[in-house]
């Protein structure tokens, strides 16, 4: 992987990661299009998933700190209990990462035809919370935070767009716009830094090497997707409180439709 190729994904990564049009799938998109695969692959997706992470952090910083200083009440509290929420949400995940590792991997390499599925399932989603209207509600409940949870587990598959199945299916379930795109974002930290935690061991064990890929592409990549991603999760907080999803939908239509032609005409994919 050259360095421009890291910082083409490493934007990629970071507005994707955020904006719901599935970071996966336009990751293995653009993957196809470099011809990169492989050990280059794993060790890019783990810098670029851990900058994405560090920008979360960094946009939300108030939220978080917040969240630490009701903890340390040692009392029941509204952090305490928004810190619930997201362990409730974190269920569904850690069962599919535990039981089904290794066929959500198999998925990851079988090509784009599911990207192009995936990405036509997101635009359903995001357009049906677009138009439905359910009476809005001020917290997120724990129901709501379990059944939110699922959407995120159901996101592993390539294409299907986390931030988008998440916030589309708490806006279904009318949890408030401006609380549910911070939940949304914060919900993912812990999974994705104990996969990026478990995939950074395994490539510091030598059980799965790092590729051909140099400490220069890396890096391009890992500053890319944290500039991009603080942007887009700045934007996509707002894009949330205004309702402007629509247009996510009618683009990931698009895309969807243009992954699967181009892998019915086999082009190189």
């Amino acid at each position: 992987m050259e360095w421009f190729e890291a910082l083409i994904l490493g934007i990629l990564q970071g507005l994707t990661e955020y904006l719901p049009v599935s970071s996966s799938g336009h990751l293995a998109i653009g993957s196809a299009l470099f011809g990169i695969q492989g050990e280059d692959n794993l060790a890019f997706t783990v810098v670029v998933h851990v900058a994405t992470v560090l920008s979360t952090l960094v946009v939300l910083w108030k939220e978080i700190e917040w969240i630490f200083k009701g903890l340390f009440k040692f009392r029941m509290n509204d952090e305490t209990r928004y810190v619930i929420n997201i362990l409730i949400s974190m269920i569904p995940i850690g069962f599919v990462g535990i039981l089904f590792k290794d066929e959500v991997e198999a998925v990851f390499g079988s090509g784009l035809l599911v990207v192009g599925c995936m990405l036509l399932l997101t635009a359903a989603l995001l357009s049906f919370s677009y138009y439905y209207k359910p009476k809005q509600k001020e917290n997120i409940s724990k129901r709501d935070a379990f059944i939110i949870g699922v959407a995120q587990a159901c996101a592993v598959l390539p294409g299907l767009s986390r931030s988008g199945a998440t916030i589309a299916t708490g806006l279904l379930l009318g949890d408030n716009k401006a609380k549910l795109a911070q939940f949304s974002f914060l919900m993912v930290i812990p999974p994705i830094l104990g996969e990026g935690l478990l995939d950074g061991m395994k490539l510091m064990k030598g059980e799965v090497i790092a590729g051909d890929i140099s400490t220069v592409s890396l890096l391009a990549g890992f500053v890319a997707a944290f500039v991009s991603g603080c942007l887009a999760c700045k934007w996509m907080i707002n894009i949330v409180k205004k309702g402007k999803l629509i247009y996510f939908a009618i683009y990931c239509a698009i895309a969807g439709i243009v992954t699967l032609v181009l892998n019915s005409l086999n082009y190189g994919f």
